[in-house]
């Protein structure tokens, strides 16, 4: 059964969860050349290709998980890139600095997935 609370909590949770792909997208889009810098450290091909994607991911999907909107498909792509992300930039098991980013992007994977099974609740612009 669903209750009003939940509903806020579920509004709270896209709230926290999208915070963090907005500032992150901001960031890089105000330091092109730093972030395609860093993309070129991480051995990415077509750097500048990757830098439009992660604009693309990271603000275009956070905005629309901050409204839930078309959140489903959304946190679907959100929860493949943070997997894809966690491999590429985080996974150095000889760091465990490292290995905490890397086990936090799979731990925003799994919040993800759940937005993918259960919506965005009534408090979106699926309503649902």
């Amino acid at each position: 059964m669903r209750t009003i609370a939940m509903d806020w909590v579920a509004l709270l949770g896209r709230i926290l969860m999208s915070a963090i792909f907005i500032h992150g997208g901001y960031f890089k889009a105000i330091a092109p050349t730093a972030t395609m810098n860093h993309f070129a450290a991480q051995h990415l091909p077509m750097v500048g290709a990757a830098y439009a994607l992660a604009l693309l991911v990271e603000i275009g999907g956070g905005v629309l998980i901050l409204v839930g909107y078309r959140a489903r498909l959304t946190a679907l792509v959100l929860a493949a890139w943070c997997v894809a992300t966690a491999m590429v930039a985080h996974y150095h098991p000889e760091s465990r600095e490292q290995m905490i980013h890397f086990l936090k992007n799979l731990c925003m994977a799994g919040g993800f997935l759940q937005i993918v099974a259960y919506g965005a609740g009534r408090l979106s612009a699926d309503r649902g």
